[in-house]
């Protein structure tokens, strides 16, 4: 999750509303679900890492059940 909030802030202020709405959701829900350290829907966190061009990936937000929702990661690990 720190590498997502990393992104972001590192988003010009336009980019990081575009960017969440890329992604179906808010900047305040994503800055929040960071802070609680809130485990990101499968859905999101593969737009997450579709918008931001694979600088934040699915098993960066997910890393304890990656294998778990994406098998075919595992085969190309």
């Amino acid at each position: 999750m720190d590498k997502l909030l990393k992104y972001i802030n590192n988003l010009a202020g336009p980019a990081k509303y575009s960017f969440a709405t890329q992604c179906g959701t808010s900047i305040g829900y994503l800055r929040k679900a960071v802070s609680k350290g809130s485990l990101l829907s499968p859905a999101l966190c593969v737009l997450i890492e579709k918008h931001s061009n694979m600088q934040v990936t699915r098993k960066d937000l997910r890393p304890n059940d990656w294998q778990d929702n994406w098998p075919e990661l595992v085969k190309a690990a």
